[in-house]
């Protein structure tokens, strides 16, 4: 310990050591359930390329393993700290560096906040699309991290569609640029896409360079209730059928309905078993809005109701944004994060509905229904040894189902710690043996977030 920190101490400023272990304790874990954590040793908050440069030469040199951590909002583990290791905060690393307008890029630090950028780049005229619920918090680097998503996906895509470079510091300091800031680009393998979702196990991202977009015409929102999340499901399915580019399509159960209501009195229709919420951003969106509504009511729909301008619309989006916050407020929550083909998600939804009345635990879903995306939320009592067992048996009687659909573990989360025995299902041994030989290429010495993903 000693002269792991006398080492750190020596490259970087004394401010970005921290040994407090009253400090330190609180970079052990995410927001996680049900994920082991360690304490790790010091905590290290570079500001500059080259301190990170030298955090893991020292690293290297001493054989010590290295979590790299953004805002610590994920959901699988991923930023847990390993027992005696150098948790790698990167949250002091926040500039945007650069916004061309011309070429519709931002490039920026990994610890700028989602939201910081989406407004900084808005006030060029551009967009960032992706918006993880926890825009507002977390990270450019976490993002990365973990290939996040958000409520954007269905029309606008993931956070590895809009990553064009990067630049990496390596486990053993070296310094390594991947990808362009050109428009199109093939040359060489793509290693670009490979950092993203690796959550730190092949590299630290210290740079990033952004793809961005015009902003869009300001989007206007349909809510429609259905007495049943089949009833739901079937819409989604006709809407994406029929050829439809909503800019946002998201599903609430009854149990998640309730929740919000219950949080903010949002007046949502409690007595509705699924509310769907569609937007458009296209120059027309009311005639996009009432075609939508048609096949809602084909669908089943109770009752169809279209927002009449862009406030009434941002009221129904915050409802949709509170719903794990909301779910929350009932226990303990266990987030599951399950992609099924969108044919399938009447399915999911109806098994999972299954799952919670066999376990007798309430399980709400709220969902990126146009990507077939759920996020099915087990909420139980941390201090009831039998619940917290019946939650985990859920969990994953949850993720056997997705499989089961043709779907995968994780559609933006992640597999940190919490999902790793199930990547090893759906990849299997063949694909566990490749990445595990990509991951040893680079970091033969295993120091990087060990434990997770493998």
């Amino acid at each position: 310990m000693g002269d792991l920190v006398e080492q750190l101490r020596s490259g970087l400023p004394a401010e970005a050591v921290v040994t407090d272990p009253d400090i330190t304790a609180s970079y052990r874990n995410d927001m996680a359930s049900f994920c082991e954590a360690g304490d790790p040793a010091v905590v290290v908050l570079p500001r500059t390329v080259e301190q990170v440069q030298h955090v893991m030469r020292t690293a290297t040199a001493l054989r010590v393993p290295v979590v790299p951590q953004g805002a610590l909002t994920g959901l699988s583990g991923a930023a847990n700290a390993v027992e005696g290791c150098i948790a790698l905060s990167l949250v002091k690393m926040d500039r945007i560096l650069d916004i061309d307008p011309v070429n519709r890029i931002a490039v920026v630090e990994p610890g700028v906040v989602n939201a910081v950028l989406s407004k900084a780049v808005a006030e060029k005229g551009l967009y960032y699309p992706p918006d993880p619920s926890s825009w507002e918090q977390c990270t450019i680097g976490g993002n990365i991290g973990t290939g996040s998503g958000g409520l954007c996906c269905v029309k606008y895509g993931v956070t590895a569609e809009y990553v064009l470079g990067l630049e990496v510091v390596l486990a053993d300091g070296r310094l390594m640029t991947t990808g362009r800031r050109t428009a199109k680009g093939v040359a060489g393998y793509d290693l670009t896409r490979l950092f993203v979702g690796a959550e730190g196990t092949l590299g630290i991202v210290v740079r990033a360079v952004l793809a961005l977009r015009p902003t869009p015409p300001p989007q206007l929102v349909l809510a429609a209730e259905f007495s049943s999340v089949e009833a739901a499901s079937d819409a989604v399915c006709r809407i994406m059928e029929g050829g439809h580019v909503p800019s946002l399509l998201e599903l609430m159960d009854h149990t998640t309905i309730r929740a919000v209501n219950a949080l903010a009195n949002m007046g949502l229709p409690g007595s509705t078993q699924a509310l769907l919420l569609a937007a458009f951003d296209t120059p027309e969106p009311s005639a996009d809005l009432a075609e939508v509504g048609r096949l809602c009511e084909q669908a089943g729909a109770v009752a169809v109701v279209p927002a009449d301008d862009v406030a009434e619309s941002e009221l129904l989006l915050q409802a949709r944004r509170l719903s794990l916050v909301a779910l929350e407020t009932l226990g303990t929550t266990m987030i599951d994060d399950v992609a099924v083909p969108r044919s399938r998600l009447g399915r999911m939804l109806s098994g999972v509905s299954a799952i919670a009345d066999k376990y007798g635990l309430t399980i709400g879903v709220c969902a990126h229904a146009g990507d077939g995306n759920t996020h099915p939320v087990v909420c139980f009592d941390a201090g009831d040894p039998d619940e917290t067992r019946r939650a985990r048996e859920s969990f994953d009687e949850i993720m056997a189902l997705g499989l089961e659909l043709g779907g995968t573990i994780t559609g933006e989360h992640g597999v940190g710690v919490l999902k790793k025995e199930w990547l090893a299902r759906e990849l299997g041994p063949t694909g566990v043996e490749l990445q595990r030989g990509i991951r040893s290429v680079f970091d033969p010495l295993g120091i990087l977030n060990p434990g997770k993903v493998f």
